[in-house]
């Protein structure tokens, strides 16, 4: 037994060298990645206990801190036991966030929305309870429980969360319990909070349960507009909401209508004439009917008798007419804004159009002006990216470049060991360009002013005798024309052509952006000029797959000077200078000189 318990606690030594071990490797290459990488900063380790600080085991054999108690949940998998925490103890064990961003914490978003719900209630069933004989002693309980529970989200969101929102003074964000409930406790929100909450209910106990006491529940108007603007924020296609919105407030000003509606009924005497509601069927629906025809100014309306339905009645064409062309104006303008993108490029496209048939541009070359059109339109939503980044300031353009480009563009060999930051520039200076199906990406022989790298799709190298065989296929997170970034004396021609293989997105950087940002970094561009002249002398010669040698150059090399003839031109300038040679000699100095 005792020989038992000594295995045990060797072991359990052992163990704890080992994670000694490993944490020290790993500190150790956290070193080394920041003596690479400057930006890389080092996290500090928290103290290891020390293997002699290890609790000795029990005499059972087992560790007295291992021991599960009553509290703990088990779940055994394989040989293993593991502990975690019911639902209860996460409950209890939950502390809730002492500030709360409003911007971006969603739950708060939610919390709105239950606010919003609340806020519903009132403003519709509020005047349906006072007009229509809907609350009856019999249900009268029902009305007041769910009253109460929305006055109690009314509170909760008073006590809870107004309290901790952050609020931004002078440029900084204030997280300062205090300093946030006294801001709300200043703000124009608290005063409009309060006044809803109004306790007008005691009223209850000498006029009776009149909702109408409850009116002041309706001012909590401003939580509604929070509401509205933080879901647009969170929402892809906040455009389909503001259309439900829109929608909901002429739906809204008909269920007003139609419970003045029956109030006047009411207030004449249900039947007594052919205009007010004559008591049969739905009163709701039927009274909600008359209130869409009086709004709309649809007609075939009962004519007013007295006094009190003409005055009435007016004022409901007055206010359908003026209620109807906001609602119709505010519809309009919501469309609107949802497909401008798509009417800003119909025009474009029939700007476009015109312009070719005016100028009478071959009709194949007006086929691919528009497929262009309508892939780039399709694949990117718009047709320039930077007119969306241009509005942006500097700090946001570098973040969203890195998040897109940064592992393109870091695995390029070329760029590889640069300072990172102007690697960062470059990514500000990148440009999207659309290719369609056999597009020319870049020709053989031509000059070389932009390096690519492949967003989406593929291009093809073609060589070969005829120039149509393809050498090899590249795919999205390729690089080719880096070379010719930097290459200077003639070598910077393209080797081959590159054609698109279906429709291609590539990212293109033009040779005067790099040289703009190199000036700012010279030990980069020097690293950068070596890294180029060794790639042009590789790629000097080029070989086909087998390994032979490749196509024969566009032009042949200047061939050497002989060496007698190089002699007598240095006899010839040795004795003077005169004669043919001299002249000649001369002028080949001079030749020399301007290049």
């Amino acid at each position: 037994r005792v020989g038992s318990a000594s295995s045990l606690s060797s072991a359990i030594i052992s163990s704890r060298l080992q994670e000694l071990v490993r944490l020290f490797k790993e500190r150790t290459e956290r070193v080394k990645e920041k003596l690479i990488d400057s930006d890389v900063t080092s996290d500090e380790e928290s103290p290891v206990a020390s293997p002699a600080a290890a609790p000795v085991p029990a005499p059972g054999g087992a560790l007295e801190g291992d021991k599960p108690s009553w509290g703990d949940h088990c779940c055994e998998m394989l040989c293993c036991t593991f502990k975690y925490q019911s639902w209860l103890g996460r409950l209890k064990s939950y502390q809730f966030p002492r500030s709360i961003d409003p911007l971006t914490n969603l739950m708060y978003v939610l919390w709105l929305f239950f606010v919003v719900m609340a806020w519903n209630w009132n403003c519709w069933l509020i005047p349906v309870r006072w007009a229509f004989p809907y609350q009856t002693p019999g249900n009268i309980h029902y009305w007041l429980l769910v009253d109460y529970l929305c006055d109690l989200i009314y509170l909760l969101d008073i006590l809870i969360f107004q309290t901790r929102l952050q609020f931004v003074q002078g440029g900084d964000i204030i997280t300062d319990k205090k300093a946030m409930k006294e801001n709300y406790l200043r703000s124009q929100r608290f005063k409009m909070d309060v006044l809803c909450l109004l306790p007008l209910d005691f009223f209850y106990f000498k006029v009776g349960v009149n909702p109408l006491l409850r009116f002041p529940r309706c001012l909590k108007y401003l939580a509604f507009f929070e509401f509205n603007s933080r879901l647009e924020a969170i929402l892809t296609k906040a455009y389909i909401y503001r259309v439900i919105r829109t929608t909901a407030y002429l739906l809204y000003s008909l269920h007003v209508n139609s419970c003045l509606y029956y109030w006047a009924s009411a207030y004449q005497g249900l039947g007594s004439t052919t205009w007010v509601y004559d008591g049969e069927g739905n009163s709701y629906i039927r009274c909600y009917y008359w209130a869409v025809k009086t709004l709309i100014t649809i007609g075939g309306l009962p004519d007013p008798k007295t006094l009190f339905e003409i005055v009435f009645q007016l004022l409901n064409y007055f206010t359908g007419v003026f209620a109807f062309s906001v609602m119709i104006g505010q519809m309009r303008d919501v469309v609107g804004a949802a497909t401008a993108g798509q009417t800003y490029y119909r025009s474009c496209m029939d700007s476009t159009i015109k312009y070719m048939n005016f100028y009478k541009i071959p009709r194949t070359v007006q086929n691919r002006v528009k497929t262009w059109y309508e892939y780039t339109w399709h694949s990117q939503g718009m047709l320039d990216e930077s007119e969306l980044l241009v509005q942006l300031p500097d700090k946001m353009r570098l973040d969203i470049a890195i998040d897109v480009n940064y592992n393109i563009v870091s695995k390029v060999p070329l760029f590889q060991g640069c300072d990172r930051q102007m690697i960062f520039d470059m990514l500000k200076r990148l440009r999207s360009v659309v290719y369609l199906p056999n597009d020319y990406v870049c020709k053989k022989g031509e000059i070389g002013r932009e390096m690519y790298i492949i967003q989406a799709g593929q291009v093809q190298v073609l060589g070969g005798p005829d120039g149509k065989s393809v050498l090899v296929t590249l795919k999205a997170g390729s690089v080719f024309g880096e070379i010719s970034l930097l290459a200077a004396g003639g070598g910077n021609r393209r080797t081959a052509n590159v054609v698109a293989h279906g429709f291609a997105n590539l990212f293109i950087l033009e040779k005067k952006d790099l040289n703009e940002i190199l000036v700012h970094y010279p030990e980069s561009q020097k690293l950068l000029r070596k890294k180029a002249k060794k790639m042009l002398k590789s790629n000097t010669k080029p070989r086909d797959d087998k390994g032979g040698p490749g196509e024969p150059l566009v032009l042949a090399p200047k061939a050497e000077t002989p060496k007698l003839f190089r002699a007598a031109l240095a006899a010839t300038g040795r004795m003077g200078g005169k004669g043919p040679l001299g002249r000649l000699r001369w002028r080949l100095k001079e030749l020399k000189a301007m290049q």
